[in-house]
């Protein structure tokens, strides 16, 4: 199994930001959503783009996802459907708007959650799914 940095990077990543969820976490627990932020950092990025498993970027990237992992176990494994990215245009009679980029993005990107944060370490994302940017 690919899994990307170690428990100890990763706390160390988290705790200079303030977070000290990683920390608090068991070995297990810590490991188990390092595996699944591996998971969806390896298919979404990593595997796509030919990158290496120790560029800092997805060391990074794996560092940002495990957290959402931890509080949320399956958080990065949830599918759903483009219509479901909306933005609240109204709110005298509530209404949603599919968001451009939903109705754009094609494929199995469109079905998977997304960071800004993660995909900013990346060049970000065009609309058909093509990634810019420098890639480190």
């Amino acid at each position: 199994m690919t899994i990307y940095s170690t428990n100890e990077a990763w706390r160390a990543y988290a705790l200079a930001r303030g977070n000290v969820s990683p920390t608090n976490a068991s070995d297990s627990d810590a490991s188990a959503a390092r595996q699944r932020a591996s998971d969806y950092i390896r298919t979404r990025y990593v595997l796509p783009l030919g990158l290496s498993a120790t560029a800092d970027n997805v060391i990074e990237a794996t560092h940002i996802a495990a957290g959402y992992e931890l509080t949320t176990p399956g958080f990065w494994s949830k599918t759903f459907t483009p219509a479901q990215q909306k933005t609240l245009t109204g709110v005298d009679t509530i209404r949603w708007t599919v968001s451009e980029n939903a109705a754009m993005e094609k494929g199995y990107n469109a079905q998977l959650p997304v960071s800004p944060a993660i995909d900013a370490l990346f060049g970000g994302t065009s609309n058909s799914g093509l990634y810019l940017g420098v890639i480190g």
